[in-house]
C-alpha cells in the first residue's frame, strides 16, 4: 500500500466547501471533486433485498462496474435528470461511499482499513430503461450509468466517526417520505472485505472513489422532487431539475 500522488479528495472538498452556493462557487467545487477522482467503482447488488426487487439473482462475488470522473457532481449543484422524452426515466440509488487514501493492490484486510480516508453519501443515478435494454441485448450499459451528472457526492467526512463500518445507518427521503434505509450491517459484502476483494481484481489509488452498493427501495425521480440523505448526524438536501 502506498500513496499516490492524486490529490487527497477530503482535502479538495474541504477547499471548496463554503456557504457560497452561486454557480461559480459550484463550478470550482466540482473540478476539485474530479481532479481528485481517478475512478468510480460501483458495487452492483451488494444488498440482497435490491437485487430482489430488480429481480436479478442474489451474487455470490461483487458485482463491479465504474463511473469516469467526468460523471461527478457536488450534492451542492442539484440533481439534474436527463430529458426523460429522449432517455426514459432516472432511477435514484443512495449508496455509502468510501474514498481511499492510498493506494490498494491485492490489499489485506488490514491494509484495507488503513486506506480509507474519506466517507459520504452518493447518487448511482441510472437510466433504468436503457439499461434494460442494453442489458437484454447483452450489451455493455455505461450509457445509462456514466452520463454527466450520474454520480452525486455529498461532503466528505472523517471515516473514524463510523468505527468498524459494521452498523452504518444512511437514509434516503424524497418529500418527507422515506424511500432507502441502508444499513451496512445486511451488506453481502462488508466495506473492508469489499475494498479487498476490488484491489484484488484490479489496483485501486488514493482519490477513487467506492460506491458500496443500494439498499432496495429504488425508483424513479421527477422534477422538484425535494430529496434529503442523511448518514449518522450529517444530512444533505437537494432539489432535482
Amino acid at each position: 500500500m502506498s500513496q499516490s500522488p492524486h490529490m487527497s479528495l477530503v482535502d479538495a472538498i474541504a477547499a471548496g466547501v463554503s456557504n457560497d452556493n452561486t454557480a461559480d462557487s459550484i463550478h470550482h467545487t466540482n473540478e476539485r471533486l474530479r481532479a481528485a477522482i481517478g475512478k468510480v467503482v460501483c458495487v452492483g447488488r451488494n444488498y440482497a433485498a435490491h437485487a430482489q426487487e430488480l429481480c436479478n439473482e442474489v451474487p455470490k462475488a461483487p458485482i463491479l462496474f465504474m463511473k469516469p470522473a467526468s460523471s461527478v457532481v457536488s450534492i451542492r449543484q442539484g440533481v439534474v435528470c436527463p430529458n426523460p422524452a429522449l432517455y426514459g426515466e432516472t432511477h435514484y440509488e443512495a449508496e455509502l461511499c468510501i474514498q481511499l487514501s492510498a493506494d490498494l493492490s491485492a490489499a489485506t484486510i488490514e491494509e484495507a482499513k488503513q486506506a480509507i480516508g474519506g466517507v459520504t453519501l452518493g447518487l448511482d443515478l441510472t437510466l433504468r430503461e436503457l439499461q434494460t435494454e442494453l442489458k437484454e441485448k447483452g450489451h455493455p450499459w455505461e450509457r445509462a450509468k456514466c452520463f454527466d451528472g450520474a454520480c452525486v457526492l455529498g461532503d466528505w467526512l472523517d471515516p473514524k466517526v463510523f468505527g468498524d463500518f459494521k452498523n452504518v445507518h444512511y437514509q434516503l427521503t424524497i418529500n418527507d417520505a422515506l424511500k432507502q434505509h441502508g444499513d451496512s450491517a445486511l451488506m453481502l459484502f462488508p466495506v473492508y472485505e469489499l475494498l479487498a476483494n476490488i484491489s484484488h481484481a484490479f489496483s485501486l489509488q488514493a482519490g477513487d472513489v467506492i460506491m458500496t452498493g443500494t439498499p432496495s427501495g429504488v425508483g424513479a425521480l421527477q422534477v422538484g422532487d425535494q430529496l434529503s440523505l442523511k448518514l449518522g448526524a450529517h444530512e444533505w438536501q437537494v432539489e432535482v431539475k
